[in-house]
């Protein structure tokens, strides 16, 4: 039971934002561009991006594949270790 209330408190935490903020969602990319044009305005971009400007739709799908590979990663090292734990412990009682 204290789980499942954690589980839905962390849920209405993590909502909570998109329901009572009444402002446009922006990467922090833009909040970046604005701090740097205002206290160093003369600064110059030392990179320059590989491709222009991508639709909101492949950029979504960008950021999703990316979340999907670490989360596969993620997935991968937590069993892996898991499993290398389970064997070391079933060895060390004799199993």
């Amino acid at each position: 039971m204290k789980n499942w209330l954690l589980i839905i408190a962390a849920l209405i935490i993590a909502a909570a934002p998109m329901f009572f903020l009444n402002s446009e969602f922006e990467g922090s990319d833009a909040g970046a561009e604005a701090v740097v044009a205002e206290q160093a305005p003369e600064y110059e971009p030392w990179a320059a991006p590989l491709v222009g400007e991508l639709p909101g739709e492949v950029e979504s799908g960008l950021f999703a594949l990316q979340a999907a590979v670490g989360a596969g990663v993620l997935g991968y090292a937590l069993g892996f270790y898991r499993g290398r734990n389970r064997e070391s412990n079933r060895t060390s009682s004799g199993v």
